[in-house]
């Protein structure tokens, strides 16, 4: 889940954007900086940058061929984010920043799968729907073993989105592991532009579906809600939504909660604690609420349906969410590059950080074998509590 942030000058100590740490102190090496080196509050001494140091200058004293400052930067870079060992803490160059970008955005050039890490290996969240991910079968926790004939057992999440994607018309192999099936599916590349929010009637029942929380989810959810508010009850379907803006999430659950409630809490290494709250004009309050989920509804879509569950304005129903309980800021870094760095883990109102576990939910039930487009086990459920 991304946290959204301003660009001043406080915010800086915690990630102005995703690549200011490991820039600034790989540029100051290999420009020849001398000294102390401070990079968001912390001090790196002169003895601890020595080896970096010294790689560099032995690699351009021996090395027998042309070497790119540039690369090198960003290879460094990527080697010191990597090192973290956190799946969700990424470098990103310039275009690799403005594809990610784009994703917030719902408009993309690939097969519209959300990519996770679960137990080290690279799976998938989710499948958008109407992709051409979803029409080739890609199911939630798939465990993506090979793209193309690449074996992906140490590729970050990141390397594996950049090698998935591509031109539109062109065709990815992936080797999938799925209850211990092999699975090979070769998919065509399209455009993906997906609405985050899409709504349906049922009757007296509003259906609300929202696949992303991106820019402009808060207020497509608020039209929809002030749409349905004549409505018997409102259906808020997060399956298959991977996340995206804290804020987002906060201002959605503002529809249900009372002002002041707590919707989110971030707490830091540093035991420091800052809490989010709705914001108000909780026009969906006393309205009968069912959340769906399932294990792609991941990050943000698991504030929500933990803040609607712990504060008793809903009833989740579906599967256990995917598990994603850590926060990511955006730091901008020189020259277009990003970092998205973990800057705190979140827990629901009542004190749970869902990471491994996820939002359970109140009704468990699975997806039916013969569900369709004209089929949904989960949605029949919902609205069999609604009557």
């Amino acid at each position: 889940m991304l946290k959204k942030t301003e660009a001043k000058a406080d915010k800086k100590r915690r990630g102005v954007s995703y690549f200011t740490l490991s820039a600034s102190i790989v540029v100051a090496i290999l420009v020849g900086f001398v000294g102390g080196t401070r990079v968001n509050d912390v001090f790196l001494s002169d003895n601890s940058l020595t080896p970096l140091r010294e790689t560099y200058k032995a690699l351009v004293a021996n090395y027998d061929g042309k070497l790119d400052d540039k690369k090198l930067i960003e290879g460094a870079s990527r080697g010191m984010v990597a090192a973290t060992d956190d799946a969700y803490t990424v470098f990103f160059n310039k275009k690799e920043a403005v594809e990610f970008a784009k994703d917030l955005d719902g408009t993309f050039t690939g097969i519209g799968a959300e990519l996770g890490k679960k137990d080290g290996k690279l799976v998938v969240i989710a499948a958008l729907d109407s992709s051409p991910a979803k029409q080739a079968g890609l199911k939630p926790n798939d465990i993506i073993a090979k793209v193309n004939s690449d074996d992906t057992t140490d590729w970050s999440i990141d390397k594996a989105v950049s090698k998935i994607r591509g031109e539109k018309g062109t065709t990815v192999k992936l080797t999938l592991v799925r209850d211990s099936q092999v699975i090979v599916v070769s998919i065509v590349r399209d455009i993906i532009s997906d609405p985050s929010v899409k709504t349906e009637e049922k009757g007296d029942v509003g259906i609300i579906r929202i696949s992303r929380f991106g820019q402009d989810t808060a207020g497509l959810t608020t039209d929809a809600a002030e749409k349905f508010q004549d409505k018997k009850a409102v259906i808020v379907d997060l399956r298959g939504n991977g996340g995206g803006y804290l804020q987002t999430a906060t201002e959605i659950a503002s529809l249900w909660l009372d002002k002041g409630q707590v919707v989110v809490s971030e707490r830091s290494y540093d035991g420091s604690r800052e809490d989010h709250k709705a914001e108000g004009g909780n026009i969906l309050g006393d309205k009968k609420t069912i959340v769906l989920v399932d294990e792609g509804s991941a990050s943000a879509s698991e504030i929500l349906a933990g803040a609607l569950q712990d504060h008793k304005k809903a009833t989740i129903v579906g599967q256990q969410s995917f598990g994603k309980g850590s926060v990511q800021d955006i730091v901008d870094l020189r020259d277009g590059a990003k970092l998205k760095v973990t800057i705190a883990r979140w827990y629901t109102p009542s004190g749970k950080n869902i990471s491994k576990h996820g939002i359970t939910p109140n009704v468990f039930i699975a997806v039916g074998k013969n569900d369709d487009s004209n089929n949904d086990t989960q949605l029949n459920k919902a609205l069999d509590i609604i009557k």
